[in-house]
Formats: structure tokens, C-alpha cells, sequence
């Protein structure tokens, strides 16, 4: 029987600078296969078809002002924001921390500078398109998703690889 890790703290980096002491929250992407039903003749019920991997977002709340973050918005390239965080898990059973890095590229496609109120905390939260998504555990890169290099890679398996041989001739 074992104990849950659960996040101790995290840092974000934006284009390598960090806002440690500053970010506050990170929504994960969710990594999903985008899928269909297919039913032919002869079959007793519907399969779902892989028909790729689905878009991905990213949000991320900072405590206070930041501009260097507003001005990412409107990038025209689809990775012109390249976002890296820390994560620190831990169980709570004597077992070692566990390091967890995501490094993602996007551009902000909304910023919610909420409610600013004298005295009150400011808290504004960016969410970002992804286009590439890297899931890295104690050093060992777990996900990698490029959308458009044509890489998927699951524990250190390329399921598109084969896909992109045939594509690249």
C-alpha cells in the first residue's frame, strides 16, 4: 500500500525567464485521441476510430502584473511562446520527491486579467493553444506531442513514426 504524490510546488518559466514566487496555478493540457464512430456491415456495435490527437490547452495563473506575459498575446506563430514548468510531487511515506516537467509551445489565445480591487489579491490567468506538449519524469521524457513535426511519442514509443516514414519517402 502506498500514498499519493501530490504537488509540493511548482515553477514556470515563459521563453526561459522564471516567475517562481509568481505563478500560482497550472491546468494541465488534457491528452486525448480525437475519435469516430464507425459501425460496418456485419458488426454487432460501434468501434471508435483513432482520427489523431486532440487539441491541447494549457492555463496558467500568475499572482500580480506581469506585461512580459501580456505581451505574448497576439504571436503570430504557433509556438511563439515556449512555457516550461517544475513541478515537485511527493508521498507523504518517506519516498524520494519525484520531478515532473512539462515543457509546452503556443501562444496565449486568452487573457483574463479578472477583477483588480485596492488591497485584494490580483490574480490573471493565460490560456495558451498548444502545438507542442513534453511530459518529462525524473529525467525521462514520458509524452512528447508534435503537432506539427509529426511526432507522438508515448513512453518512448513513436506511434507516428511509421506514419511520417511513409510521408517522408
Amino acid at each position: 500500500m502506498g500514498l499519493p504524490r501530490n504537488l509540493v510546488n511548482i515553477n514556470a518559466y515563459k521563453n526561459g525567464v522564471s516567475y517562481l514566487g509568481v505563478v500560482s496555478e497550472f491546468e494541465q493540457p488534457k491528452l486525448a485521441i480525437e475519435t469516430e464512430d464507425y459501425r460496418g456491415g456485419g458488426m454487432v456495435g460501434a468501434v471508435k476510430l483513432d482520427k489523431g490527437v486532440a487539441a491541447m490547452e494549457a492555463t496558467l495563473t500568475f499572482g500580480g502584473h506581469e506585461v512580459s506575459l501580456v505581451r505574448e498575446f497576439g504571436t503570430t506563430s504557433v509556438e511563439g511562446t515556449r512555457l516550461r514548468l517544475v513541478c515537485a510531487y511527493r508521498a507523504d511515506d518517506g519516498s524520494a520527491a519525484q520531478a515532473v516537467e512539462i515543457y509546452a509551445g503556443g501562444r496565449f489565445t486568452e487573457i483574463d486579467l479578472g477583477k483588480d480591487k485596492p488591497g485584494d489579491q490580483t490574480e490573471h490567468k493565460y490560456t495558451a493553444a498548444l502545438s507542442y506538449y513534453r511530459r518529462v519524469v525524473d529525467g525521462r521524457t514520458e509524452v512528447e506531442i508534435d503537432f506539427i513535426q509529426g511526432v507522438f511519442i508515448v513512453n518512448g514509443i513513436d506511434r507516428y513514426a511509421e506514419i511520417m516514414a511513409i510521408l517522408m519517402g
